[in-house]
């Protein structure tokens, strides 16, 4: 599949594990999270860190 701006073909696809962002333009660049995940950015890896403490909670009822 020709994708890129440079006219190459993309042999793997490497997307955000937060948003789905396809990363293939400097996929070394890639910002690997502490779950060992790859990132397009350091604002996906903080926004799931938010989600999933959200998500933790103890919803108390009465």
């Amino acid at each position: 599949m020709k994708f890129s701006q440079n006219g190459l073909y993309i042999e793997s696809y490497t997307k955000c594990t937060n948003c789905g962002v396809l990363i293939y333009d400097k996929i070394d660049q890639a910002v690997k999270g502490p779950d060992n995940a790859s990132y397009c950015s350091s604002w996906c890896i903080d926004w799931k860190k938010d989600r999933d403490a959200r998500r933790s909670k103890v919803k108390v009822t009465s």
